[in-house]
């Protein structure tokens, strides 16, 4: 009786041991999975970094002052789905990559091209079809790519449409007024000086293209020829993978279930199309 006894307690100090070591290595399970990045954020708290001047995408509504925008309202559903908390930051542009290193911003979530910056981010999978296009004033006469020798054309710095006319497209850039193109804190300022005629083109994403054209009708148009075709994905710091697949999952199941298409209907009218929506097709 006394060998059992021992043997009974041996086995228990041997279970609290496990349990001590198991602590002093990582703690909880959810403390290990946040330390590793694993599948959900820190803190539970799912920080989106977004250009609040990048409608429809990410923006502020002037009437309520809330921030909006189909990311936006993806992301919130995605957290809703998961149990995080939602919090949208505006950042600016340029800090993006500073940010999200840092742990400042959990992903970029705001219409972000993923083709070219494969190796810079962990990424969901592609989820929208996006280009990039060129816009002028529907009276300018200008109907091709050709006919922007000369022109003054601007886009939006350390943008998809920068890096592709910096890149793939330098010998249009090249025809350019002073041979280069002109770059812009947002595009919002950038349509401005278009409207205004301060500028002769700008250089953007189809769906901010589209978005522009909706909100002030035959005074725009979009050149049929695109400089690039791509798509948009969100991207977490290198090495969150599991992150990452926890969101590419969460979306694939909100467009199961018709939340995606609800979303992108929501904002038809500002030129999204649940047609160009590709994840999961």
């Amino acid at each position: 009786m006394k060998k059992k006894l021992v043997s009974i307690a041996l086995a228990c100090c041997m279970l609290c041991f496990g349990a001590l070591a198991l602590t002093a290595c990582g703690g909880s399970a959810a403390s290990s999975s946040s330390a590793a990045g694993n599948n959900a954020p820190e803190d539970n708290v799912f920080i989106v970094g977004f250009d609040q001047s990048y409608p429809p995408y990410g923006f502020k509504d002037t009437t309520t002052g809330e921030f909006t925008g189909l990311d936006l309202d993806l992301a919130k559903e995605v957290c809703d789905r998961n149990g995080w908390t939602f919090q949208a930051e505006p950042i600016d542009w340029d800090a993006k990559d500073a940010l999200i290193n840092q742990g400042n911003i959990t992903c970029i979530w705001n219409g972000f091209t993923y083709e070219g910056r494969e190796n810079d981010y962990s990424f969901t999978d592609m989820y929208m079809i996006n280009g990039q296009v060129i816009v002028v004033k529907a009276d300018s006469g200008i109907n091709s790519l050709a006919d922007l020798a000369g022109k003054t054309v601007m886009t939006q710095v350390d943008s998809a449409a920068l890096e592709v006319l910096d890149g793939d497209e330098k010998s249009l850039q090249d025809t350019f007024a002073g041979g280069k193109v002109e770059t812009i804190g947002d595009y919002n300022n950038a349509f401005m000086q278009l409207e205004s005629g301060m500028v002769d083109a700008v250089a953007c994403d189809l769906s901010i293209a589209q978005y522009q054209m909706a909100a002030k009708p035959g005074v725009f148009k979009m050149l049929d020829e695109q400089l690039s075709s791509e798509h948009y994905a969100v991207a977490f710091k290198k090495g969150n993978d599991g992150l990452a697949d926890q969101v590419t999952m969460t979306l694939k199941e909100m467009d199961a279930d018709g939340t995606v298409k609800e979303i992108c209907e929501k904002y038809s009218a500002d030129g999204i199309s649940y047609e160009n929506w590709c994840l999961g097709k």
